[in-house]
């Protein structure tokens, strides 16, 4: 009797020490710090870009779905603009020691070779390529030659690579090197079609400038003018920024939304989807940028962060599980194929994107962190081997359990910049970069590389 005495007690003690580290019903997650949730969701985020990557190439899959189930066949094909945010999610592992520095240096090499043979359009690449061979798997039928905006998406992390492995061994800095030519190759006047003072989103070998997308702000695309003015061998001239991206001042439109001041244009739209705030930002600084067209960088997508939060808030159309702890539109799956879910009623489609409150996280830590603690509260329904998936609906239940290149990489690399400022130190340490700012009018903060 008296060891089953003993043994009832322990038995207790055991059980409640379990339960202090587990996640629990209400949403939270336990004693769990701040630090080691956000090391959690970024570990398990950047593991996508790594044990996920497609083996050929080491780039990231365009999706996975661990289902198994991809019905255009495409569980091969890589993306060129997820990539470029899954390059920089695998640096921040590299420095984090997720992988070892010659691990992280062995990827990067193979991801630059696959680069310098891999299809390209005067010097831009595709939206897609095959995998296992680089030829360029067409995003629609005319889309099937360079994207000159995912094309940044791609050089901005390069020049975040080449800036942690320029002053390195003998191997980084060949790496380095071979960088800084892929990077030099990229024809950015081409992309004006005959010198026009604005950039082209698309060119084909076969079907020319059909496509027809000239490149006007506000949305996502700020890095692609930045970099095109930055390059040493084809910057384009001050005028192109001016003109085409800011439209001689246009851009500049004043308004509210959900009470909240906005100073800029959105295309189409009176507060753009999340990635917006997102993905021009992940290597370029927000922090004290400024031009004559925005006196604050970082205060615009920290105010277009809250219109999407304060939206869904007030959750005009009444869908279930959408307050403080869970909101976040942006481009992601949807119930029905695939949809830019943005703060308003004609765009809100009840789904909960998991990346656009995550990678604001540096916008808005507090309720970032709200959300993150959350999501990781609801366990396995919305977390799985690669991180958060990417999108769901408590209103249809819809729990997919798939996930988007594009959409993982901003929540780790976002949350390196939250946690240490390394991807934004590295990029905009980049000489290049800083005369590129410089010839647009923009104030921007010095940085110099750190390892």
């Amino acid at each position: 009797m008296k060891s089953v005495n003993i043994y009832i007690p322990l038995l207790l003690l055991l059980f409640l020490a379990g339960a202090c580290g587990t996640k629990k019903s209400d949403g939270t997650s336990g004693t769990l710090s701040d630090d080691a949730l956000l090391d959690t969701v970024q570990r398990r985020t950047f593991n996508y870009f790594w044990d996920g990557a497609e083996p050929n190439s080491g780039l990231a899959r365009e999706r996975i779905h661990m289902d198994g189930v991809y019905p255009e066949n495409d569980q091969n094909v890589v993306t060129s603009g997820g990539s470029g945010f899954g390059i920089m999610a695998v640096l921040a592992g590299i420095d984090r020691g997720y992988v070892t520095r010659e691990e992280g240096l062995a990827r990067m090499e193979r991801i630059v070779s696959f680069l310098e043979t891999a299809d390209r359009f005067h010097g831009a690449y595709p939206h897609w390529w095959y995998g296992d061979t680089g030829r360029v798997k067409p995003f629609g039928q005319k889309d099937n030659g360079g994207d000159l905006v995912e094309t940044a998406f791609v050089m901005q992390a390069l020049l975040a690579v080449h800036q942690y492995y320029a002053g390195g061994s003998p191997q980084e800095k060949a790496l380095a090197a071979r960088i800084d030519k892929l990077w030099r190759e990229v024809d950015w006047n081409f992309y004006r079609q005959g010198d026009q003072n604005v950039l082209y989103w698309h060119w084909s070998p076969e079907y020319g400038w059909e496509m027809n997308f000239p490149v006007h702000g506000y949305n996502e695309c700020l890095i692609m003018y930045i970099l095109a003015a930055a390059s040493p061998t084809h910057g384009v001239p001050a005028a192109v920024y001016h003109e085409g991206w800011a439209q001689n001042g246009a851009i500049v439109s004043p308004h509210k939304v959900e009470g909240i001041e906005l100073h800029l244009r959105y295309q189409g739209t009176e507060a753009g989807p999340l990635f917006w705030a997102q993905y021009s930002f992940l290597g370029l600084d927000p922090n004290g940028l400024k031009d004559e067209y925005c006196p604050s960088y970082f205060g615009e997508m920290r105010n277009l962060t809250l219109v999407n939060r304060a939206y869904c808030i007030r959750n005009p159309k009444h869908y279930k599980g959408f307050g403080p702890d869970c909101w976040g539109l942006t481009a992601s799956y949807s119930v029905n194929g695939y949809a830019a879910h943005s703060p308003n009623e004609r765009d809100d489609l009840g789904v909960i994107s998991p990346t656009a409150a995550l990678s604001s996280i540096v916008y808005t830590p507090e309720y970032s962190l709200q959300v993150m603690r959350h999501l990781y509260g609801m366990g396995d329904k919305v977390f799985g081997p690669y991180g958060f998936y990417d999108a769901f609906s408590e209103t249809d239940n819809w729990y997919p359990q798939r996930y988007l290149a594009i959409d993982q990489g901003p929540i780790a690399v976002m949350i390196e910049n939250y946690r240490s400022g390394l991807l934004w130190k590295l990029f905009m340490s980049h000489p290049d970069v800083q005369r590129g700012l410089q010839k647009l009018g923009f104030t921007a903060p010095q940085a110099t590389a750190e390892e």
